[in-house]
């Protein structure tokens, strides 16, 4: 059946519901929304002269959770305009609807006699052959069937999406014996492709797998914590960034998510697992136990592990110590390996200095770790006959950028072993098999395929799902044809190559410049095309300003100007090259990235996209090309009837207020991308396959250099006017400072021309010219190194 999913139904409408109706609001689906009637009129209603049987009252409930999940942040829709996709209306009158719609969920309240009532009329509604499927996060799946028809019975599993929906990637799917397995398949499938989750394929066991080894991981930190005597402070500092878990860490997490839930889970897990040999991590500490009879819950409640208290006029975060639990002062956490391990970019690597350090934070990753490793082993095959699903689960559900099988193939699976019986905790059987087999990982690398080791066959096989996608980890050993210390040039096949760079968040240098000249080279005498993609967090946080400060304030400003011009040619050279050049970017893409972006043929940009030209905050502006872009995209969109003065202010203030798209449409609609031309991937892990796609055909159409334009129309002194009045205006107002006025103006005479005496015709290299000359001038100014200094150093924008 080639099923196409248009029409999406959502039974439930709480901040999941929503939540999940908003997601598929951003790929296109138009949205059915319904929840419960009132029972009765509330006092604005009364007062208005309303009654129950008032339409607006009938859906107040809907209207008012989608209201509030759309204003709230972070913001569940990639634009607010998609809402208008989602339709709503309450389970009284429009239940019926549902028989129009391709896939049904249901999001109600966690109780399952709730569930059932829902799900028969939704069986009475349905039509036939339609997929339905249910958000519980842990009841089980086979018990919502009862008295279910044999159709329903067949299109029916659970579909678990994480909250929030739109940036969790996980979607565990958790089928029924009687599931079809065709709807499996499609699931998993449309999952990845359409909604751009991590798709993970789950037993129907308690909290299915991401919870069930998620929780289980927190509520044995709470208990390593209370037999070291250790403090939130230390293990939300142990436990973040530098173990490549999220900012939140343990404690900021479980705020944010609510104890009472995290508690609610873990209750469940004890009761309903008797046969877990680790069931006694879910029983509650003495400090957990007070705190839920406290209701310190959490953000909730307004103070949980954290609290945020008045202080003069500004406010200080307390932090709760377990022993006395009293709220104080947070207290700054020195570890030695913390110092070690600094300046270690690569995760791999840390995370083996991180386990095997001799200090207090050592021991507890060990002791930490050494039950992680255990646990998961036990849950094979009891939640998942596969090692790679527990890591997908825990990756895409949890934010961790290292599984725990991924985890103990760093430290090495005998060591691993070895470090679990000195801290009184076995491996499964099957482990002990593995490597007496002479297994020595779980997972491994052969022929450019991922592969995990198959409990069941004792042998490895590719992880299903991926067989068609490209992975750069997979081939960056094989494939490297050119790298130098800042990035590598791989062959991703049928002559297409791929930049990848690894400098530190991804800034660009002079090495990274060179390896894109470099691979255009290559492309344009040997090879079709070029990708620009890569693997990190963020695809560029933008051009090296530490480095630009070091010159700036030496004033060496012939080698500056050479950086500023030979970065400016890169990005001239990306445009104007004999071969296609594609720009993948993903996550942030800001100040060069977004230019390097912008003068690409195309971009393949993933959905979450938070691209901007940021440089105004740094006293700058953009200096590598997107300053004359802009001038360049301006010209190029204006038609008969245009205001171009208004056209020419909406641009100015884009760079001038240094706006970032919270997402890839929102880039759009900034004019970081073009409509018609660049594409949104959803799926992360496609966006490279996809990419090389377009690279290809690109170059199979008979991709021909393109031309420089010699008429780029500029509005000279009447640009500069409206910039010269809106800046002098905002200064005496006291919005913005001098500095910022000069700044203004800076940007003004670029994107208008200079000061031209009348509208004008010029060229890209007349512009850029224009573009360093200011770039160099603002580098000579005190307030803006100031402001450089003050990112670099403290990593915070400085108005002064």
């Amino acid at each position: 059946m080639n099923r196409k999913i248009k029409k999406v139904a959502v039974l439930g409408s709480g901040v999941m519901g929503s939540s999940i109706a908003c997601h598929f609001a951003n790929i296109g689906c138009e949205v059915l929304l319904l929840d419960m009637v009132p029972r009765e009129l509330n006092d604005k209603e009364k007062a208005a002269g309303l009654t129950l049987e008032n339409k607006a009252v009938r859906n107040r409930l809907v209207n008012d959770f989608l209201t509030n999940c759309i204003k709230s942040k972070p913001a569940p829709l990639y634009s607010n305009v998609f809402a208008k996709r989602i339709s709503t209306g309450n389970f009284d009158d429009d239940f019926e609807k549902i028989s129009a719609y391709d896939w049904v969920i249901e999001v109600v309240v966690e109780r399952l006699d709730i569930k059932q009532i829902i799900l028969e009329k939704a069986d009475k509604f349905r039509k036939p052959g339609t997929l339905i499927s249910s958000n519980t996060s842990g009841i089980p799946i086979h018990m919502m069937l009862q008295g279910r028809s044999e159709d329903f019975q067949k299109h029916f599993c659970g579909t678990r999406f994480f909250n929030p929906p739109r940036y969790l990637r996980l979607l565990e799917i958790i089928p029924t014996p009687k599931t079809d397995q065709s709807v499996i398949d499609f699931l998993m499938h449309y999952g990845a492709r359409f909604l751009g989750k991590k798709t993970v394929l789950c037993k129907d066991t308690p909290a299915f797998i991401a919870n069930r080894v998620g929780v289980y991981s927190i509520m044995s930190l709470f208990h390593v914590v209370e037999e070291m005597d250790m403090t939130i402070d230390e293990v939300d500092k142990l436990t973040g960034p530098v173990l490549g878990r999220p900012k939140s860490a343990t404690f900021r997490t479980c705020d944010v998510v609510g104890l009472d839930t995290l508690v609610h889970v873990a209750n469940g897990l004890a009761a309903n697992c008797p046969n877990d040999e680790e069931k006694d991590q879910f029983k509650l500490p003495s400090y957990i136990s007070k705190m839920v009879e406290n209701k310190w819950l959490g953000s909730k409640t307004k103070q949980g592990f954290y609290k945020k208290v008045a202080k003069g006029s500004d406010s200080e975060i307390l932090s709760l110590n377990l022993k006395t639990l009293e709220y104080e002062p947070k207290k700054k956490s020195d570890f030695p390996v913390l110092t070690q391990t600094k300046s270690v970019d690569d995760l791999a690597t840390r995370t083996k200095m991180l386990l095997g350090a001799q200090d207090k934070a050592g021991q507890f990753f060990r002791k930490l770790f050494s039950g992680l490793f255990s646990y998961v082993s036990y849950r094979i095959p009891e939640i998942t006959d596969d090692i790679y699903k527990i890591d997908d689960a825990l990756k895409a559900g949890f934010g961790w950028e290292l599984g725990p099988f991924e985890t103990w193939d760093i430290l090495g699976v005998e060591k691993g072993i070895e470090m679990m019986k000195a801290h009184g905790k076995t491996p499964a059987e099957w482990v002990t098999k593995m490597v007496a087999a002479g297994n020595k990982s779980f997972f491994k690398i052969e022929n450019g395929t991922r592969k995990f080791y198959d409990i069941t066959s004792g042998t490895y096989k590719a992880i299903p799902g991926t067989e068609d996608l490209i992975f750069l980890d997979n081939i960056r050993e094989s494939n490297t044809v050119w790298k130098n210390a800042d990035c590598h040039i791989i062959h991703l096949g049928d002559g297409i190559l791929n930049v990848e760079f690894h400098t530190k968040m991804n800034t660009i240098g002079g090495g990274v410049l060179q390896g894109i000249n470099k691979a255009i080279d290559l492309a344009e005498t040997e090879y079709k095309g070029v990708v620009i993609s890569n693997t990190g967090q963020n695809f560029s946080a933008g051009a090296n300003v530490g480095l630009i400060f070091m010159m700036a304030a030496d004033q060496e400003y012939d080698e500056l100007n050479f950086a500023i011009k030979q970065f400016q040619d890169t990005m001239m050279r990306v445009r104007y090259s004999a071969c296609p050049v594609i720009v993948a970017p993903h996550n942030m893409a800001l100040g060069g990235g977004c230019e390097m972006s912008m003068h690409a043929d195309k971009v393949i940009a993933h959905a979450e996209l938070y691209m901007g030209l940021v440089e105004f905050g740094v006293g700058l502006i953009p200096g590598g090309g997107g300053t004359k872009e802009f001038a360049k995209r301006l010209s190029d969109s204006m038609r008969p009837g245009d205001v171009r003065i208004n056209r020419f202010r909406d641009a100015f203030l884009t760079i001038g207020q240094a706006k970032v798209s919270m997402s890839a449409e929102e880039a759009f609609d900034l004019g970081y991308l073009r409509r018609g031309i660049d594409e949104i991937v959803i799926d992360r892990d496609y966006q490279l396959t996809r990419a090389k796609e377009a690279c290809l055909a690109l170059y199979n159409a008979g991709y021909t250099q393109p031309a420089k334009p010699k008429n780029i129309t500029v509005l000279g002194a009447e640009g500069l006017g409206i910039v010269y009045v809106g800046a002098g205006s905002m200064r005496e107002g006291h919005y913005i400072s001098d500095h910022d006025a000069y700044i203004s103006e800076k940007l003004g005479y670029v994107l208008a021309g200079g000061d031209l005496s009348e509208v004008s015709e010029v060229d890209e290299q007349y512009l850029l010219d224009l573009e360093r000359k200011a770039f160099l001038d603002l580098c000579t100014k005190k307030k803006t190194l100031e402001r450089i200094q003050s990112i670099v150093t403290k990593g915070k924008i400085l108005r002064n």
